[in-house]
């Protein structure tokens, strides 16, 4: 009887172990220098996986630099990182290559995404027009972060919206992709869409 007491005072495994978050996976794209490594970077909790290799004179006949002289190495993969947003949700984020030679690992990296993030450099938007279509032609959600370079804004929100022609449900934000609570934002605006269309989706 005492043995079947303490079994009974025991608490049960299941019952004190807490759930585990979901995990997500999210895509960072857009165009060739548009910040995409530097987001994941700022963002990322944990040490970021980066494929990134120096640009070299052979690349000067493929690689448009122009409006970004300044860069010096390229992503020929991915890159890697994590967040935790709240106790239930974790975002595994994967950076996608920039350059149009190495496009063919999109399909492969957006299986199993939910949503991604399309930054854009407002000095140059026709980069991330390839981004946008790939998304739109796969129905995978996104929003658009719009890269502050230098810490500029130079063209309002919805300016921009209209300059991409997006529709209305497609969120535009304005971000610095080196600062982490900036990041944090677009990715947590991301979120907010998916569940938005979530619920819609249960509502019809």
């Amino acid at each position: 009887m005492a043995g079947s007491d303490r079994a009974a005072e025991a608490p049960t495994a299941h019952a004190s172990a807490p759930a585990a978050p979901e995990a997500v996976k999210i895509l960072i794209a857009g165009g060739f220098g548009v910040g995409k490594t530097t987001m994941v970077g700022s963002v990322s909790e944990i040490a970021p996986l980066r494929t990134e290799e120096p640009l070299t004179a052979a690349g000067l006949d493929v690689d448009d630099l122009a409006g970004i002289e300044e860069k010096r190495a390229t992503t020929v993969a991915l890159d890697f990182g994590r967040i935790t947003i709240g106790r239930e949700l974790v975002l595994y984020l994967f950076g996608t290559p920039g350059q149009q030679r190495f496009w063919f690992m999109w399909n492969d990296l957006a299986i199993g995404a939910l949503g991604a993030v399309v930054l854009v450099d407002v000095r140059r938007p026709e980069s991330s027009f390839a981004a946008i279509d790939f998304f739109e032609r796969r129905g995978i959600p996104f929003v658009v972060g719009v890269n502050g370079f230098h810490g500029r804004h130079p063209y309002p929100a919805e300016e921009i919206r209209e300059a991409l022609a997006l529709p209305e449900h497609v969120k535009v934000l304005l971000c610095d992709a080196r600062e982490r609570a900036s990041s944090r934002d677009v990715l947590v605006a991301l979120i907010d869409q998916l569940i938005d269309a979530a619920a819609g989706a249960a509502a019809s």
